[in-house]
């Protein structure tokens, strides 16, 4: 019970706030119908406690899971087994993403089944699964991780001058969505199982880190091939724009078995691997087994409250107050609130809360969780902004912000300490996932709306590859920060 009290209090401080800023502007700048806002109150009911389920759920059995596969596979000593088993896991966690399959329905609807969910799902989950397979192998041989990125996102580089522009966000938007809920953690943790057998310490916290972010280069590549080998030059096609229902009740009913059933589908990949694991290689206690297989069946339990709380009570809201905020004569509110907006919605990402938990305990509290939040929060802030920014001025590109962005990025991974590179670089894969996903994406797309010359679908995709890159600077920057500091202390103890 100390658990859950534990977990719910966190969830508070992190969903409270966005709440608060809702139905504050709600009273003043933007008020909003009462089925919406009922709704949108019953959703952050939904989020609070699924969200706490689901975290109870990935500390009892997703993580074990990762851990337990991450020594196995590591223990062979056999390159070809981490090889196959980093293609084979990357591919059925990609596939089990639920933020995946949303991006996936988006992009199928807005070409008008030119691209269909199916393909953009498969495509993703290989480019996922090399990219794993790469990255364990990395671990195992000790390449360094800002070479190896640095090879990665020079590919994307050639690759994105070949590419449409359209398919340039969604690229990017891809490498967000696939590093969501379920799959952050069963990464992490598989990193720190392989991570965890070698000598060297130093090394080992280094490279507990790092693996989400190669992972996520896969989809980015993937989708950029597919797009040129497809000969696809643009996405035609628009979005049918949704009906807000006057029902309070009907959205939750609608979306509850849509996504009972997508969760299944995704957990259950998790399930069968773990039983053939467990037959294979695990030889786990019956008590250990039964705590992993309630951990699943919490974090079941916990995502699918979750998601309904955010698709039925979250979505509607957010176009609804972007599109409010869009109308008024002062153009700088959207930008403003943008900004804040997120900040606190970065603090409810269940992934982010996963990875700074992840970072204090590889770190033994070196690298404090309370500090990388704030940090995240920032840069996703940031983000966000700038993202409004270019639906006030049609003639800014995504490339305009994403090819310096990155150069930065990029830069900063041969300066920083490179543990920060690796948090950093996974951070940016973190922070975009259901909820940003979601609320903000429907934000920017009610802006985009409501402004003259702003494309909601463009500016709509390239809203998380702009969130998924904020944090790779902001958290090297934090890198450097206690780069400096620490230097400074060596110099005031070798004074004295």
């Amino acid at each position: 019970m100390s658990v859950f009290n534990e977990k719910l209090r966190e969830v508070l401080f992190s969903v409270l706030p966005i709440t608060i800023i809702v139905l504050i502007l709600n009273f003043t700048l933007t008020p909003l119908e009462t089925p919406l806002i009922v709704r949108f109150l019953i959703g952050a009911v939904l989020i609070i406690f699924g969200l706490t389920i689901f975290l109870i759920g990935v500390d009892a059995g997703i993580t074990p899971i990762g851990n337990h596969m991450g020594s196995s596979i590591a223990k062979t000593n056999k390159l070809w087994i981490v090889a196959v088993a980093g293609l084979v896991l990357g591919f059925f966690i990609s596939v089990a993403e639920p933020d995946l399959h949303i991006l996936a329905g988006q992009v199928d609807a807005v070409t008008s089944g030119l691209i269909s969910k199916g393909s953009i799902v498969v495509v993703v989950s290989i480019g996922i699964a090399c990219m794993l397979a790469i990255g364990l192998i990395r671990i195992v041989y000790n390449f360094p991780l800002y070479k190896l990125l640095t090879i990665l996102y020079g590919v994307i580089l050639v690759l994105a001058f070949f590419t449409s522009k359209e398919f340039l966000a969604v690229s990017f938007d891809a490498s967000g969505a696939t590093t969501g809920a379920l799959t952050v953690p069963f990464i992490l943790a598989l990193a720190i199982g392989v991570s965890k057998l070698k000598k060297d310490s130093k090394a080992s916290e280094k490279d507990s880190f790092g693996l989400v972010a190669i992972a996520s280069t896969g989809a980015i590549i993937s989708v950029m091939v597919m797009s040129i080998i497809s000969k696809t030059d643009k996405i035609t096609g628009s979005l049918e724009p949704g009906s807000v229902s006057d029902s309070i009740m009907y959205p939750f009913i609608h979306e509850f078995p849509k996504i009972t059933g997508e969760i299944a589908i995704a957990l259950l990949p998790v399930l069968v691997l773990f039983i053939a694991f467990q037959k294979i290689s695990f030889k786990l206690s019956k008590r250990e087994v039964r705590r992993i297989l309630f951990g699943i069946l919490f974090s079941f339990i916990g995502l699918v409250m979750f998601l309904v709380g955010v698709n039925a009570g979250f979505m509607d809201v957010g176009s609804a107050v972007g599109y409010s905020i869009a109308l008024l004569d002062n153009k700088v509110y959207v930008v403003l609130i943008g900004f804040v907006l997120g900040v606190v919605t970065i603090l409810a990402e269940p992934a982010v809360y996963v990875l700074t938990h992840q970072i204090e305990d590889v770190t033994s509290g070196y690298v404090k969780r309370s500090v990388v939040m704030v940090t995240l929060a920032i840069g996703v802030g940031c983000s966000v902004a700038l993202s409004m920014i270019r639906i006030l001025i049609p003639e800014l590109q995504l490339w305009q912000y994403l090819l310096p962005g990155y150069i930065i990025s990029i830069a900063l991974s041969y300066f920083v300490p490179k543990l920060f590179v690796g948090i950093g670089f996974d951070s940016g894969g973190v922070a975009s996932g259901p909820m940003t996903a979601t609320f903000i994406l429907a934000y920017a797309q009610g802006a985009a709306e409501a402004i003259e010359g702003a494309n909601v679908l463009v500016d709509g995709f390239g809203m998380i590859a702009m969130v998924a890159m904020t944090p790779l600077i902001a958290l090297q920057i934090l890198g450097l920060i206690f780069k400096l500091k620490s230097r400074k202390g060596e110099i005031i103890r070798d004074g004295q």
